[in-house]
């Protein structure tokens, strides 16, 4: 499948909603957590996969702000896994030439995290291949509605007229600013919904939503989503004879 995919069409960006590790391992008999742990294969599999291909940005939901809600065995179990998955995976991101950054309200996150996080991120801040992001502590609305609070205070404060603000300013107070938004979000699982995911980012996204579960997802899949990215028209409100224009 790789063979087919034309590299002078591939997305700029890509975000994952990685679903489906609780059924995972409930099919196996096992704790949510072991679906977890099971995911680390799949995450490395993905980030490879994009920078072989030469994709710019991925974007990993990892954990939401409603995910805080969660038991808190399970929630304490993950912050576990993420401490000990970044030490374990900087030497593979280094191979990759992966660049790793975070978005979210990570100063919720507990500070053995947030101390692993930024070393990884320092380790990585020199390599120039793929930008891998994870979405930790976030949500779509708690991002817009940061990026309004900044914009309004910048008004009060006479930086700004409300006149001002367009689309682009906007964006640039969220905090993919600077960043492309995605062209392709995948979500596992066969779930059909964005979960309170990059809501303004993903405006004009091909989702792709395929039946398996997040810990089994490969390479293979990867390229089967792109494969079918590349047989969608993109007219962002145009029609077909504009494009061909």
């Amino acid at each position: 499948m790789k063979e087919h995919i034309d590299p002078s069409n591939l997305p700029q960006h890509i975000a994952v909603i990685m679903d489906g590790n609780g059924r995972w391992a409930k099919r196996q008999g096992a704790a949510r957590v072991f679906g977890h742990h099971n995911a680390i294969k799949a995450v490395r599999e993905v980030t490879e996969g994009c920078a072989e291909l030469g994709v710019k940005y991925l974007t990993l939901y990892a954990f939401s702000t409603e995910n805080w809600n969660r038991p808190k065995l399970e929630v304490d179990a993950l912050m576990t896994l993420l401490v000990h998955t970044i030490r374990g995976e900087i030497k593979t991101l280094m191979k990759n030439n992966v660049r790793l950054e975070t978005i979210g309200h990570t100063e919720s996150l507990p500070a053995d995290c947030r101390r692993e996080l930024a070393e990884a991120i320092r380790e990585t801040s020199q390599n120039n291949g793929l930008t891998l992001i994870l979405a930790l502590s976030y949500s779509g609305r708690w991002e817009i509605l940061e990026a309004a609070r900044k914009l309004a205070a910048d008004v009060r404060d006479g930086k700004l007229t409300p006149d001002q603000i367009d689309e682009t300013l906007f964006g640039q107070h969220l905090t993919t600013g600077g960043i492309p938004d995605p062209e392709l979000m995948i979500r596992t699982s066969g779930e059909m919904r964005i979960s309170n995911f990059m809501l303004w980012q993903l405006a004009y996204c091909e989702l792709y939503m395929p039946d398996v579960l997040w810990p089994d997802f490969r390479k293979a899949h990867l390229y089967e989503a792109l494969l079918s990215y590349q047989q969608r028209e993109r007219r962002f409100g145009k029609i077909s004879e504009q494009l061909a224009k």
